[in-house]
């Protein structure tokens, strides 16, 4: 039997011709990248190193060589969060989300046995976002679109956002939510603890805003992955029940947080199989989706790799992991080898 197909669902990408919108516009806080070398480039925000990149970040053959070697079979694409940029104007954000979108699709487009698409849209403006979509969808055939955690402060339960998550539901249309503009940031400046810290609990914080507002008894159809394994969401679980449990004037949902929290998806970037197998035990197999981060500090070597070290899980589990989820929650079946 040949090896089991293997997806790497949360990936970043951007283009080596990424627009200078910090020019354009004369506003510094717009990501602006600069070539140190061939092979390097920095992303600066306001003249200051936000992240440095290799040449992984924009280089498709690059990107292939690395999966070669790693055994990956499929990279999901989307774009790098801090190029969300939701609080530009809303005509700025759109530009750069189509600017995105398009150069995502002509790699998949390119090089299509190896990748998959996910785009972005200027949540800053729901009619715009809901349009971009549609576009990115139905004329540049991505598969699914990444957004933030949070719109500008607004979280993901805001009524604002609605119409943009209910347009998801009927264009059946995955979201990716990645975290970005972590809550208390100003608390995290030290050790790098927005990575650590602050991101897991962002991601936790919109996680929960969702489950809990109704979200998901208004449009049942509705999918969405949480990246890094939902960050502290699994351990608080429990404690939001007891919550509801004991507040019932704060309920918007018809049951307790746990019961939702089991139709999302989580990419299976935890490190630890101890911990994935606690999300198995919270969510189910057939939720998580395995994902490296690549190509960043914080990745995993390679994707999946705490699925493979984990000892308690069957074949079948280990296949819906590695490639069956993804390929499921992104509506593309017809790529499943056997």
């Amino acid at each position: 039997m040949t090896r089991p197909l293997r997806v790497d669902f949360h990936t970043h990408i951007i283009s080596e011709d990424y627009p200078d919108l910090a020019e354009k516009y004369n506003d510094d806080r717009f990501p602006k990248l600069e070539k140190t070398c061939s092979c390097g480039a920095e992303i600066k925000i306001q003249g200051k190193t936000f992240r440095k990149i290799t040449d992984q970040a924009w280089d498709p053959e690059k990107r292939i060589e690395d999966m070669d070697k790693e055994g990956v079979d499929i990279q999901v694409l989307s774009p790098i969060p801090v190029t969300f940029t939701y609080w530009s104007d809303s005509q700025a954000g759109l530009e750069l989300a189509k600017s995105q979108n398009d150069f995502i699709a002509s790699v998949v487009k390119k090089y299509p046995d190896r990748f998959i698409g996910m785009g972005t849209v200027p949540l800053q403006d729901i009619k715009q976002a809901i349009a971009e979509m549609e576009r990115a969808v139905h004329v540049l055939g991505l598969k699914g679109i990444q957004i933030g955690s949070n719109v500008n402060g607004l979280n993901l339960d805001d009524e604002s956002l609605y119409p943009f998550f209910k347009a998801a539901a009927e264009m059946n249309v995955p979201l990716f939510v990645h975290p970005w503009a972590t809550l208390g940031k100003e608390r995290l400046q030290r050790f790098n603890t927005m990575y650590t810290v602050g991101m897991p609990s962002e991601t936790a914080l919109a996680a929960g805003s969702i489950i809990m507002s109704g979200m998901l008894d208004k449009l049942p159809n509705l999918r969405i992955c949480f990246a890094h394994g939902g960050g502290s969401l699994p351990y608080i679980l429990p404690r939001m029940d007891k919550g509801w449990e004991v507040w019932p004037h704060t309920r918007n949902t018809e049951n307790p947080p746990s019961f939702y929290a089991k139709i999302l998806y989580y990419d299976s970037l935890v490190y630890d199989p101890d911990n994935l197998k606690f999300m198995i035990e919270k969510f189910g197999a057939k939720q998580i989706i395995a994902g490296s981060d690549y190509p960043f500090l914080l990745r995993e070597i390679p994707a999946g790799k705490v699925i493979d070290l984990h000892e308690d899980i069957s074949k079948e589990e280990a296949r819906l992991m590695l490639g069956q989820n993804a390929l499921d929650f992104l509506g593309l079946n017809e790529l499943v080898k056997t």
